[in-house]
C-alpha cells in the first residue's frame, strides 16, 4: 500500500510538471499577444493618423488649385480693406457683398462644398494670417475672444451656424500656431499632426500654404474627422486577438505535446527508471537506449544507463568481495582456534606438581598473532618456559610462530641446553626465509627440584624477578640476536637459581609499548608498579594486575601488538596448597 502511495506520489509529480510547463506555455504566449496587440495598435493607430493627415492635405491641395492668383490677391485686398480702413457697416457690407456676390467666388464656394461633401470633410476654408497678432497670444486674451489672428476668405463648414462669412476674424486652437507659423513664414506644411477632440469625435487638420512664387497669399485649412479611427483600432484588435487565440492555442497544443513528447515523457522514463532499480534492484532497463533526444535528457538517461551498470557489477563484485571475505573471516578464526589450541590453555596446568605455579596469556592484536608462550616438561625434574614475539603481525607471523613454537619444543625436549636449541632452530628458520621474519627468544629450562636453571634471551625483552618477601625488579643483561637473523650464529646462555617463595614475570613488547591516545608507552616503570600493586600474588592475578594496568592507560586506544606474559612461582620444598 505504502508502495503505491510512493508510485501515485511521483505520478503527481510528474502530471504537475506537465501543467507547469503548459501553464507557463500560455503565460508567454499571452504575454507575446498582448505585446502584439499593444505594438499593432500603436503601429496601425500611427498609420491611420498618418492616412488622415495625408488625405487632409491632399484635399487642402485640391482646393488650393481653386484659385487663381488674381482672386486671392483680390479676396486679401478685400480683407485688408475690411479690417485696416474705418468703414461703416454699411460699406463693408458693400465690400463684402461685392466679393461674395461674384458668380467666381460662389463657383469656388460649390466646388468647394461638394469637395467638403465628397470627402466627409468637417470643414474647409481659405484665411490669411495676421503674424503680429499671431504674437500677441495670451491665455487672457484668448479667454474673453479678444485674439484673433485669422481673416476668413471663404468658409465651408457643415455646421452652418458656425461658419464664417467674408472677412469676419477668428481665432484658433493654440495647438495650431507652430503649425500657422510654419505655414506663414516657410511655406511648408507641418510634419506634427494637428489633432482635436471636440464634441464631435476626434478630428485632423492640415494647414496648406497657397503660395505664388516665394510669397504665401493664403492658407487653406482642411479639418477631417477621424470618426473611424477608434472603430478601425477596435476592429483591428479583435481580429488580432482572434487570430492570435486560434495560434495561440494550436501553438499550445504543439508545444505541449512536443514538451511531453520530448522533455516530459522521457524525464518520466528516467525517473521511474531510477526508481525502480533503487526499489526493486531490478536489472537494466531495456527503455533508457530508445531515448535519442541528441541533448542532455539523452546524455542523462546514457549516465543513469551506466550508473545501473556500474551499480550491477559493483554488486557482484561486492558479493563475490562479500563471500570471499567471509570465507577469509571463517578460515581466521579457524586457525585463531588452531593457534589458540597450540598454547597451553588448561590452568592449572601440572596439577600433580606441588614445586611450582606458572600461569600465561595471550591477547593477540589481529585475528592471528606472531607471540606465543610455551610451558612443558623436558622430563620430570626440568620445566621448560618459553616466551617469544615473531616480528610483523596476521597471518604470516602466526605460520612462521607455528613453526618456531614447534622447532623450540623440539629441539628442548631432547635435552639440550637453552644456547643449543635457539642455534639449531636459528639455523633451521633461516633456511628460506625469503619474507625476512625473525623471532625475539626468551627461553630458560629450570631444575625443579632444586630451582636451579639455565636462561637465553635471543633480542628479548628483559624479564621481571622478584624474591621471596621483595619486589619485582627487571633483570638488565645483555642479550643474544634475534632467531632467524643470521644463520651460524651463537646464543649465550646463563644461569640462575629460584629460592622458594620467588618468582618470574617475562612478555613481549606488546605489554611495555603498549600506546594510549596521546601516543605515549606503558613503558617499564608502569610495568613495575603493576607487578608490585600485588607482588605476593599468584600468578594468574599477577596477570590480571598487569593487564588492568594496561587497560586503565590505554583506556579507548586500539592495540597495535600483541599482549601475551607468563607467571611463574617457584615453591620447591616448601609447598603451598
Amino acid at each position: 500500500m505504502a508502495e503505491k502511495r510512493v508510485k501515485l506520489g511521483r505520478k503527481n509529480r510528474q502530471r504537475k510538471l506537465s501543467v507547469k510547463i503548459s501553464i507557463l506555455v500560455i503565460i508567454l504566449v499571452a504575454v507575446l499577444v498582448a505585446a502584439s496587440i499593444v505594438i499593432g495598435s500603436i503601429t496601425f493607430k500611427d498609420a491611420l493618423t498618418r492616412q488622415y493627415n495625408e488625405t487632409a492635405y491632399q484635399i487642402a491641395a485640391t482646393a488650393g488649385g481653386y484659385f487663381t492668383e488674381d482672386q486671392l490677391k483680390e479676396y486679401a485686398a478685400a480683407v485688408k480693406k475690411l479690417q485696416t480702413e474705418k468703414l461703416s457697416d454699411e460699406e463693408k457690407e458693400a465690400v463684402s457683398s461685392e466679393i461674395t456676390g461674384n458668380t467666381r467666388y460662389q463657383d469656388v464656394r460649390t466646388m468647394m462644398e461638394k469637395l467638403r461633401e465628397s470627402t466627409n470633410a468637417n470643414d474647409i476654408y481659405i484665411f490669411l494670417l495676421d503674424l503680429k497678432e499671431l504674437g500677441k497670444y495670451t491665455p487672457e486674451a484668448d479667454e474673453k475672444g479678444e485674439w484673433q489672428p485669422l481673416y476668413y476668405m471663404m468658409d465651408c463648414y457643415s455646421q452652418t451656424d458656425e461658419s464664417f462669412t467674408f472677412g469676419d476674424r477668428g481665432s484658433i486652437v493654440t495647438k495650431y500656431m507652430d503649425a500657422l507659423e510654419k505655414s506663414q513664414k516657410t511655406g511648408k506644411e507641418s510634419d506634427t499632426y494637428i489633432i482635436t477632440n471636440t464634441q464631435f469625435g476626434y478630428n485632423i487638420t492640415a494647414i496648406f500654404p497657397v503660395k505664388y512664387g516665394d510669397q504665401v497669399v493664403a492658407n487653406i485649412g482642411v479639418e477631417i474627422p477621424m470618426s473611424h479611427l477608434q472603430s478601425d483600432i477596435r476592429a483591428f484588435v479583435f481580429r488580432v486577438i482572434m487570430v492570435t487565440v486560434v495560434i495561440m492555442i494550436l501553438a499550445l497544443l504543439i508545444s505541449i505535446f512536443l514538451i511531453l513528447r520530448l522533455i516530459v515523457n522521457p524525464i518520466h522514463l528516467v525517473a521511474m527508471e531510477a526508481i525502480n532499480f533503487v526499489s526493486e534492484n531490478t536489472v537494466v532497463s531495456e527503455k533508457l537506449p530508445t531515448i535519442q533526444t541528441h541533448d542532455e535528457i539523452q546524455m542523462l538517461a546514457e549516465s543513469l544507463l551506466a550508473l545501473e551498470q556500474g551499480v550491477n557489477l559493483y554488486i557482484d563484485n561486492l558479493q563475490q568481495v562479500t563471500a570471499e571475505k567471509e570465507r577469509i573471516g571463517a578460515e581466521l578464526n579457524v586457525a585463531t582456534q588452531i593457534q589458540a589450541d597450540m598454547l597451553p590453555r588448561i590452568f592449572p596446568a601440572f596439577p600433580e606438581r606441588k614445586e611450582f605455579d606458572i600461569y600465561a596469556t595471550m591477547t593477540p592484536a589481529k585475528e592471528v598473532g606472531g607471540d606465543f608462550y610455551d610451558f612443558f616438561l623436558v622430563d620430570d625434574d626440568h620445566l621448560a618456559m618459553v616466551m617469544a614475539d615473531v616480528s610483523g603481525k596476521g597471518v604470516p607471523a602466526a605460520l612462521f610462530m607455528v613453526i618456531a613454537k614447534t622447532l623450540i619444543k623440539n629441539q628442548a625436549q631432547l635435552g639440550k641446553s637453552p644456547a643449543e636449541v635457539l642455534e639449531n632452530v636459528n639455523n633451521q628458520l633461516c633456511e628460506g626465509n625469503k619474507a625476512e621474519l625473525f623471532v625475539t627468544v626468551w627461553l630458560a629450562i629450570i631444575e625443579i627440584s632444586t630451582g636451579r636453571g639455565m636462561a637465553a634471551n635471543a633480542g628479548h625483552e628483559h624479564p621481571g624477578l622478584r624474591h621471596a618477601d621483595g619486589s619485582f625488579e627487571l633483570i638488565k643483561y645483555r642479550h643474544s640476536p634475534a632467531v632467524a637473523t643470521m644463520e651460524g650464529i651463537p646464543f649465550k646462555e646463563h644461569d640462575f637459581e629460584m629460592k622458594p617463595g620467588d618468582s618470574l614475570f617475562v612478555y613481549t613488547d606488546g605489554v611495555t609499548e603498549a600506546t594510549n591516545a596521546g601516543n605515549v608507552l606503558f613503558g617499564e616503570e608502569r610495568l613495575a608498579e603493576a607487578l608490585n600493586r600485588d607482588p605476593g600474588a599468584k600468578p594468574e592475578e599477577l596477570l590480571k594486575n598487569v593487564k588492568e594496568g594496561i587497560d586503565a592507560f590505554v583506556v579507548a586506544a586500539p592495540q597495535f601488538d600483541d599482549i601475551t606474559m607468563l607467571g611463574f612461582t617457584y615453591y620447591g620444598d616448601n609447598v603451598t596448597e
